[in-house]
C-alpha cells in the first residue's frame, strides 16, 4: 500500500465511507504488499510507486502474474506520464497523482468497479 502510516490512515478513512468497500489489509513496504495480498486476496489493492523493499510497479507485476482479475491503482508523486508508461508493463489499472488528491482515489475506484 504505502511506506507512510499518514497516507495509509487518511486512504483507510476515505475507503471507509464508501459503505461498498472493505478495507482488509494494509501494507508497509511493496513486499509486504505482496505478500498481504496474496494470502487476503483482495478484489483492488492500492499501491505507492516508491516504496521500500520492492516498488509499486514491481508489487503490481507480481500480483497481476498471480491474480490476473485483481484491479490495481498505483499512485505516484511522480507526474502520470511515468507511472502511465508502467500501467501497461505491470498490468496497472489507473495511475493516480498524489497530489491530486483523495477524490480522485473515490473516483477511480467507483469507476474500476462499475466496469
Amino acid at each position: 500500500m504505502d511506506d507512510s502510516l499518514h497516507v495509509r490512515d487518511a486512504l483507510r478513512m476515505c475507503l471507509s465511507e464508501m459503505a461498498e468497500i472493505e478495507v482488509c489489509g494494509e501494507a508497509v513496504d511493496g513486499l509486504d504488499a505482496v505478500e498481504k495480498a496474496m494470502l487476503l486476496v483482495p478484489d483492488l489493492v492500492l499501491l505507492d510507486l516508491a516504496m521500500p523493499e520492492m516498488n509499486g510497479a514491481e508489487a503490481a507485476s507480481i500480483l497481476k502474474k498471480n491474480m490476473p482479475n485483481i484491479r490495481i491503482i498505483l499512485f505516484t508523486m511522480y507526474s502520470e506520464n511515468i507511472g502511465m508508461a508502467l500501467t501497461s508493463a505491470a498490468g496497472v489499472d489507473v495511475v493516480l497523482s498524489k497530489p491530486d488528491g483523495l477524490s480522485q482515489v473515490l473516483k477511480s475506484v467507483k469507476s474500476l468497479f462499475a466496469s
